[in-house]
């Protein structure tokens, strides 16, 4: 049920650097034309660095991997567009629909079509309330049962992260802080929470990631890069937003699958446009280090059969 674009196929044929990225922020995430521009900038940033672009998402109950860029603007203005988890995909696929991919079904997707590398914005997580309503997103789950690495900011301001990195750490998804200890809050540097581990660099992040496919390890690994410093919002403007979000939130009686988006454009207009401007640099800079990390592993991999091959 998945077709890879020319450019992605020869790329993996010939084990080349390619990082795997979402819909959901295209059909979601941020509107028009800003989600278009933002995703197609954001696979710019890959192809300088020489590594191979690959936005995902389901086109007539097809995934397609590496979506064109005229793909992505019929994502960008299509009417409906169904955000699609893991439980969405038999339907959206026997129903020829159109799908944008959350976290969990890129990773899906991503490992169908042999990509070990994902960047996002930031995962959903256990949201606040959720030790009463069990709303936990199903991002978790495939971070313990799918083995992508997901680079990202940290988990959504909007979400109850202490319990989002306990929900890991019970599932035993590895938390690496990208040059910090501090997990990071999407628009903010530090969260009050830490990451299990530190990394210094990409190289590191790679070396990890082949041991744990090598030792048979399940699951994902989670990166948390902070937002640069220039682009980061003040905690204390970001929790009076949140605050105010979620208590309209309730007053709408907004819940499941359109909790996420509505708290976020919320976000947006309480913080009079900055939180998009603070996303797309976040997004930009998780993309790099993605692109950095997808570099170094093609490279450990290819050398490490290089030996074999000896």
């Amino acid at each position: 049920m998945i077709r890879l674009s020319e450019k992605v196929a020869e790329a993996l044929r010939l084990k080349k650097p390619v990082v795997a990225l979402e819909s959901t922020i295209i059909s979601h995430g941020m509107p028009y034309p800003e989600n278009v521009t933002t995703a197609l900038a954001v696979e710019k940033v890959l192809t300088d660095l020489g590594v191979v672009a690959a936005t995902i998402g389901i086109i007539d109950g097809v995934g397609v991997i590496g979506m064109s860029p005229e793909e992505i603007e019929s994502f960008g203005n299509h009417p409906n567009i169904q955000k699609v988890s893991r439980r969405d995909l038999p339907m959206v696929y026997a129903n020829q629909q159109w799908g944008a991919t959350t976290v969990s079904t890129t990773m899906i997707l991503a490992k169908q079509a042999g990509i070990h590398v994902f960047a996002t914005g930031g995962i959903g997580g256990v949201h606040r309330k959720g030790n009463e309503t069990f709303d936990i997103s199903a991002d978790l789950q495939e971070l313990a049962m799918t083995d992508v690495t997901v680079v990202c900011a940290g988990a959504k301001s909007i979400l109850d992260i202490g319990l989002t990195l306990e929900y890991l750490e019970t599932h035993g998804v590895p938390v690496l802080g990208f040059q910090t200890k501090h997990f990071p809050a999407f628009f903010v540097q530090q969260s009050g929470f830490q990451a299990s581990h530190e990394v210094n660099d990409a190289e590191e992040v790679a070396r990890i990631m082949v041991v744990k496919q090598d030792e048979g390890l399940r699951g994902g690994i989670l990166v948390a890069v902070p937002i640069p410093s220039a682009h980061a919002m003040k905690k204390t403007t970001m929790d009076r937003a949140i605050k105010q979000a979620i208590k309209d939130s309730e007053l709408n009686q907004v819940s499941g699958a359109e909790i996420t988006p509505f708290l976020l454009k919320r976000v947006n207009e309480l913080t009079g446009g900055e939180s998009l401007a603070s996303n797309i640099a976040l997004i930009k800079n998780n993309v790099r280090v993605a692109g950095l990390i997808a570099i170094e592993l093609s490279q450990l991999r290819n050398k490490i059969t290089h030996h074999k091959v000896i």
